[in-house]
């Protein structure tokens, strides 16, 4: 007897049914026959009955083993060395094997997000679904990654064979696949009842960062804005379009040297063209959509929301659009009826004194070089004043302060000047800021558009974890399209740490702990006569049991997959020497 399996996939939805059945020889002909349907067990039912058939003559024994080291071990909660147990008249052994806890989840919950189907059952699908586990695991080069599926249970997952050149050889087909996989996951995300309007407002949110790169000879490589304050990198911009509950659904590599406002005509074409979107309230940062972009939105009677920039705002304040009064009031609404547009304007008062503690501590700093220098002119009589005067005055342009502060020189002995009118000028909009919109005010109030540009945030915060948790940068690829692909694996990690930190929201614990604690739970090999015959997964202690049931996965209790054969041919060794 033997239990045979079928899948079949129908729209976004697989069904797998089980039948117990037999093979008997007819006439010297091989043929098979359907004892019972059982598509209606569990998969935990299903694999204790394949190992059942699988070793029917020692069942007795292993059952029993099985028991009791499944108590044992919960008891102890850690995996322990091999413990020989002498059974009569077989020899059965208990070692630690590879970690399984946190490739399970992860895996599991990639399947319930749709990004495995989005990336397909096939070998190059497959090596993409374990670059984005890796991702979330552990993060580093595709080297790393390659040694990474050598210390966890990755059978499950149907990994071909492997070393690291097959993952940089992956990237190139996820570049490839990019646009595919991107509208497959967007159409898994949102209900087939929003396939015109994806999203509940039509309301999308986009941003830009920089990443910066050790050496130069990345193909999209170049010198530009640098957030990352690295001077003398060149970097790559990357542009990251969410949909209004901040859930990624594209991310595209720009060159270096991209202007922000350039990025955004590739979103309109791609809302359009590759998630079929009608209706789209485009939310970008202050200078990301300008009067080109605001054309490219109104061309197709979309919509959006944006900050305009200090400068601009100076410009309608002398143009009397606005008024200085008008931000001591909170949240104020201006419409402006001959560009048929509306400012909702605010001041923030915990950034107006953020500002002005910095302010306060610039000129503190310059005091304190004023007062070094003037103590070194003191003890060197032969210094020169005028050299020491350009090293100050150098130190006040890098602080931001010329705009009110001087420095004068009074025979050897240097003084700060403030000018209460020129400061009170050049911080009168500290913390305000004016977001312009050209929705109607039927469809969103100033409340609402208010609300949607802070939506940006979740934007941000995609970026400082995607920079720093999932280590965006240092790219160790160097080809475009290599470079493509390793954005797409981050994101689609994000996705992943995204969902893990709304299902943890009530553990207190990060979602980086958290993995770090699923990675101790390890399977189990039980042996036989020292013949390997089965992997069975020990009851997790407290905490990693936890991280499971506010996950809603579930563990598996026997695994029976082979694990792929997976090298490396980089050496640690040879590096070494």
């Amino acid at each position: 007897m033997y239990i045979d399996t079928s899948t079949v996939r129908i729209g976004q939805k697989s069904y797998t049914r089980y039948l117990l059945r037999e093979s008997f020889r007819d006439h010297g002909k091989v043929k098979h026959r359907t004892i019972a349907n059982l598509s209606q067990c569990s998969e935990q039912e299903i694999a204790a009955m394949r190992l059942a058939f699988k070793h029917k003559k020692q069942l007795d024994t292993l059952t029993a083993h099985l028991d009791a080291t499944n108590t044992s071990v919960g008891q102890q909660s850690v995996s322990a060395p091999s413990v020989p147990v002498n059974t009569d008249p077989l020899s059965v052994q208990l070692r630690q094997g590879k970690s399984i806890g946190a490739v399970w989840l992860l895996a599991k919950l990639a399947d319930e997000l749709g990004i495995m189907h989005a990336l397909g059952q096939d070998h190059a699908g497959r090596l993409a679904l374990w670059q984005v586990i890796a991702r979330v695991i552990d993060q580093g080069s595709r080297l790393s990654a390659t040694r990474l599926a050598r210390l966890h249970s990755c059978a499950f997952l149907n990994l071909p064979p492997f070393d690291e050149d097959d993952l940089y050889e992956n990237l190139d087909w996820l570049s490839l696949q990019q646009e595919s996989i991107e509208r497959t996951l967007f159409a898994h995300t949102h209900s087939q009842s929003d396939a015109v309007n994806p999203t509940n407002d039509g309301l999308f949110l986009y941003d830009v960062t920089s990443s910066y790169l050790e050496g130069s000879c990345n193909a999209l490589a170049a010198f530009g804005y640098n957030r990352d304050r690295k001077e003398g990198k060149s970097q790559i911009v990357i542009g990251l379009l969410c949909d209004g509950s901040g859930i990624p659904v594209s991310i595209e590599v720009f060159a270096g040297n991209t202007q922000d406002p350039k990025t955004v005509k590739s979103q309109i074409d791609k809302l359009a063209k590759r998630f079929g979107a009608t209706d789209v309230t485009l939310v970008g940062d202050r200078g990301m959509i300008k009067s080109p972009q605001m054309a490219l939105l109104d061309e197709k009677n979309w919509s959006y929301i944006t900050a305009i920039t200090k400068p601009q705002i100076e410009g309608l304040l002398k143009s009397d659009v606005l008024q200085m009064s008008l931000f001591d009031d909170g949240l104020v609404e201006v419409a402006d009826t001959v560009e048929q547009v509306r400012y909702v304007l605010r001041r923030n008062p915990v950034r107006q004194n953020e500002l002005a503690d910095s302010h306060k501590s610039k000129c503190d700093r310059l005091q304190a070089a004023l007062d070094k220098a003037n103590t070194y002119l003191k003890e060197h009589v032969r210094a020169k004043a005028t050299v020491t005067l350009q090293q100050v005055t150098k130190k006040l342009q890098s602080l931001g302060l010329s705009d009110w502060v001087s420095i004068q020189l009074e025979g050897r002995v240097f003084s700060m000047h403030e000018d209460a009118q020129l400061k009170a000028e050049h911080t009168k909009l500290d913390g305000c800021y004016v977001i312009k919109t050209n929705l109607p005010v039927q469809r969103a109030d100033k409340e609402i558009v208010h609300s949607r540009y802070k939506d940006l945030a979740q934007v941000e915060w995609a970026f400082r974890t995607s920079k720093t948790v999932l280590e965006m940068r240092p790219v160790y690829v160097r080809r475009e399209s290599r470079t493509r692909g390793h954005a797409l694996v981050v994101m689609l990690a994000y996705r992943l740490i995204q969902e893990l930190a709304k299902r943890w929201s009530t553990l207190d614990i990060t979602v980086q702990e958290g993995i770090s604690q699923l990675t101790t739970l390890c399977v189990h090999q039980l042996s036989v006569n020292d013949q390997k015959v089965t992997n069975c997964v020990p009851i997790p202690n407290e905490t990693v049991a936890k991280l499971f049931e506010h996950a809603s996965i579930s563990l598996p209790r026997i695994t029976e997959q082979e694990e792929a054969k997976i090298s490396t041919k980089t050496k640690l060794t040879s590096r070494k020497n």
